[in-house]
């Protein structure tokens, strides 16, 4: 299996995934941490497969682009991210609302992405994704992903 700045891949069958908007925001904010080590396999060999929905690409420019949400970031630096996920990501269309299934609508766009896709979501929010599981989606952490990936970074 070919290995990819700690994660170890499988070529066959890439891992379908969701980031949810923190992870993201993360990620942009620390170079250290599993946000930023997932954020960095996007696109690279890594057997992960991102998914994005025209709602989850405005609401991660919505949210980065706040004032103090990513201080190390111009956002002419936020847009290059991502463009750069829009470009390796699986756009996913969203043919069937499952609304409300989460305590918040945002929450529920999220979801709606991950059934389409096939997909599991990694997000700090494991709560606010509880019904996930009654759809077929699994909800993890970035640090339980990157374990369950055989990676050592924690």
């Amino acid at each position: 299996m070919p290995y990819c700045g700690g994660i170890v891949s499988n070529t066959m069958t890439p891992r379908q995934i969701v980031l949810d908007t923190n992870v993201l925001i993360a990620a942009l904010r620390s170079r250290q941490g599993a946000s930023f080590k997932l954020l960095s396999a996007i696109g690279q060999e890594t057997g992960l497969a991102l998914n994005l929905s025209v709602p989850l690409v405005l609401e991660y420019e919505e949210v980065a682009k706040r004032p103090g949400m990513v201080s190390d970031l111009s956002p002419k630096d936020i847009d290059a991210v991502i463009d750069y996920l829009c470009a390796t990501a699986k756009h996913q269309e969203i043919f069937f609302l499952w609304r409300p299934l989460l305590s918040d609508p945002k929450d529920d766009m999220v979801l709606e992405l991950a059934v389409a896709a096939g997909a599991d979501i990694i997000t700090f929010n494991l709560k606010d994704f509880a019904g996930a599981q009654t759809l077929g989606v699994g909800v993890y952490t970035p640090q339980t992903l990157l374990k369950e990936l055989g990676d050592e970074h924690e």
